[in-house]
């Protein structure tokens, strides 16, 4: 009787590095032997409780302990999520980058800002071009997105084909170039694909994703309604063929054109210096010169869509912007709709927007860029993977996708529902969890990458609810005599003067303390330190049932 022979050769690892339980932060490394090369290498944006967070970029601990190995950097489309870490990247390890046209220009206006653009060695990739990595090759196939040049992946490796479908969705008439390339889709199909990996995000939605063309009807709607107003379209800074509609129906109605948003000016401007947007000459005009045309002739497209604190049209809404104010005859329309987890952001826009007298339309008004569930179904049925693994969105995501799989026939021991850090083993005998990287968040805090950690943050959330009590004491170092002190600072606690009674206590409690520790043999300051702030917490808590942050300072004062 022959013994049963196993595959104990190499195998194809997948390891996501971020982009999974959550909306954004997209990083995957593909390994093979010697070689390894990753996928995307994008943020994720600060929620509520991150005090002071710029930014949140993929832990990237398992590159650096492979750094000899990393062949490049390969970029499926232009969106923050998926190239917004890679400045803080490529500052811990270079390597080279291949993207798209539109892409790459939107990558290198973000290293020349950071001062890498001479550092990095990037390669424009048109669609069906190969790139080698090692012992990887891959295969950059068109797809459709809310962003031009998105791109698919057809990743050679050893081990078969993995699909990789980045953002994606179908459009059969999308506003600039060509549908999604299906043939080729179905084409390696017929080679046989080892594994799918396909956008989740629009999993749960049953049907087809809109074209982006059927806008264009609406926005023409819009303007034909509402002759006599202002009109302000927020939406994505990214949304190159958004912007480009309503332009365009600006321009049929008569109207000046203004953008801004730093980040929408700088998307426009690339994808304008790369021809991927044609704008009417004279239609655009700098915020500076609406005091020129009457407001029911302008039409301002700005960023801030999600609500963000610092984006312009939260600055205009908040009457802090330095140009433009929103009131009482503008209408403005969200051409969007809220990323999970800003729900509560924007609708504090709209309610501002409201009361300032505006009027705001935000039904009907947008199309997702993700494919729902007939156009992932579509996928599978032309690719015909073995294995499935659901990428791009949280758990409820990657579930609703697992089922779509498994209606088109994928074997449920097939699909795959792997957590940020898993290492994926995969040929075409078995596919297996076999272990785990080091995963997590890096914050970004002003040019600090990983220095605020989760024990600074949880200061900051305590700063936040609590405020602080610092007690300062100067002592002569020899002697041990107080030179002055304790003196009581308070912030985001209590009001000191409307407290005298409470701060007066709190001295007390902190010169009973030195008065003890000073009457002893000379004391430690560190152990000093401890008692007044463990004397003073007490004190606070039995008198205002509130736990600030105590910071005693001892400061050694020469006479």
């Amino acid at each position: 009787m022959k013994k049963r022979k196993f595959n104990i050769g190499p195998k194809l690892k997948i390891i996501p590095l971020g982009g999974l339980e959550q909306i954004g932060m997209n990083m995957t490394a593909f390994c093979y032997e010697d070689s390894i090369f990753v996928v995307d290498c994008g943020l994720a944006f600060p929620t509520e409780d991150m005090f002071g967070i710029d930014c949140v970029i993929p832990d990237i601990t398992y590159l650096l302990e492979n750094r000899d190995k990393v062949k490049g950097l390969v970029i499926t489309h232009g969106h923050e999520d998926h190239i917004g870490a890679i400045p803080y990247v490529l500052q811990q390890i270079n390597m080279p980058i291949f993207a798209t046209r539109l892409t790459m220009g939107l990558i290198e206006h973000k290293l020349e800002e950071h001062g890498l653009k001479d550092m990095v060695k990037r390669k424009v990739v048109s669609f069906g071009q190969t790139v080698s990595l090692g012992k990887f090759s891959v295969e950059f196939i068109k797809t459709n997105h809310s962003i031009v040049d998105a791109a698919a992946l057809a990743i050679y490796s050893p081990a078969g084909i993995v699909v990789h479908t980045g953002d994606f969705k179908v459009d059969y008439t999308p506003v600039y170039g060509d549908s999604i390339d299906l043939p080729r889709f179905a084409e390696i199909g017929r080679k046989g694909v080892l594994a799918l990996m396909c956008d989740s995000t629009n999993a749960e939605r049953s049907g087809f994703t809109p074209s982006e063309r059927t806008l264009r009807p609406i926005f023409d709607g819009i303007f034909r309604d509402h002759e006599k107003n202002r009109l302000i379209f927020a939406t994505f800074a990214s949304n190159v063929d958004r912007v480009r509609q309503i332009i365009n129906s600006a321009h049929e109605f008569g109207r000046k054109v203004v953008i801004e948003g730093r980040s929408m000016v700088n998307v426009i401007n690339t994808a304008l210096d790369l021809d991927y947007i044609q704008i009417p000459d004279g239609i655009l005009i700098d915020v500076g010169e609406l005091k020129n045309y009457p407001p029911e002739k302008t039409v301002i497209i700005t960023t801030g869509s999600q609500g963000e604190s610092m984006a312009a049209l939260s600055r205009m809404a908040e009457k802090t912007h330095k140009k433009l104010v929103i009131g009482p005859g503008d209408v403005v329309i969200f051409s969007s709709h809220p990323i999970p987890g800003n729900e509560k952001a924007v609708t504090k826009v709209i309610n501002q927007l409201l009361m300032n007298g505006a009027d705001v339309i935000f039904q009907d008004t947008h199309v997702s860029g993700h494919a729902c569930g007939e156009e992932i179904k579509l996928i599978y049925t032309l690719v015909r993977p073995k294995y499935a693994i659901p990428v791009h969105g949280e758990y409820k995501h990657l579930k609703a996708h697992a089922k779509l799989a498994e209606e088109v026939g994928v074997p449920k021991e097939n699909i795959f529902l792997i957590e940020s850090g898993d290492v994926l083993e995969i040929d075409n005998e078995e596919a297996r969890v076999a272990g785990k990287v080091q995963t997590g968040d890096v914050f970004v805090d002003g040019l600090g990458i990983g220095d605020v950690g989760n024990t600074v943050i949880r200061d900051r959330q305590r700063l936040s609810e609590d405020g602080i009590l610092v007690a300062i004491i100067c002592i002569e170092p020899d002697s041990g005599q107080v030179v002055s002190g304790p003196d009581i600072i308070s912030r985001g606690f209590v009001y000191i003067r409307e407290a005298e009674e409470i701060v007066e206590e709190a001295k007390q409690v902190a010169q009973d303390v030195l008065d003890n520790a000073l009457s002893t043999e000379k004391s430690e300051w560190i152990r000093l330190k401890n008692s007044i702030k463990e004397a003073l917490g007490e004190y606070v808590w039995r008198k205002t049932r509130r736990r600030p942050m105590i910071l005693p300072v001892i400061m050694e004062v020469s006479i």
